[in-house]
């Protein structure tokens, strides 16, 4: 494992651009769901802005930047805070599908492994929120 450097910032956080970066991949992801019918059900609040900000304070503080989220939300508690919510296979496939747009948009900011540990932790996250087979 390497040592961190002023040249190799050591957390994700940082070395994909930090706030900046999360901001255009957060605004990224909520302009694809804002024109999902079937995704957009999921958010209860009519301006999509709260859900904007409370995931990109997660995500900077997951990938190590400032942990505004726990000091304003508590524990992140993801299953317990998405289930009132019917999450199927085909509404992560949709979450999904939006997120990689959005990790596409800023891709260039970040290195393959750094890349490849985001679209992979995005993955196993929309997996776990999954609460309910049927389709209806």
């Amino acid at each position: 494992m390497s040592t961190p450097s002023p040249d190799r910032p050591s957390t994700v956080y940082d070395r994909i651009g930090g706030h900046e970066t999360f901001v255009a991949l957060v605004r990224e992801f909520y302009r694809g769901v804002a024109n999902d019918p079937p995704l957009r059900d999921l958010y209860p609040e009519e301006d999509l802005g709260p859900a904007e900000v409370r995931l990109r304070m997660f995500l900077e503080q997951y990938w190590g930047g400032p942990t505004a989220y726990s000091e304003q939300r508590g524990h992140p508690r993801l299953r317990m805070r998405h289930h009132p919510f019917r999450v199927t296979p085909a509404q992560r496939d949709r979450w999904l599908l939006h997120m990689n747009t959005a990790i596409d948009s800023v891709s260039d900011r970040m290195s393959a492994i750094d890349e490849q540990q985001v679209r992979a932790y995005m993955a196993h996250a929309a997996q776990a929120m999954v609460n309910t087979l049927a389709e209806d």
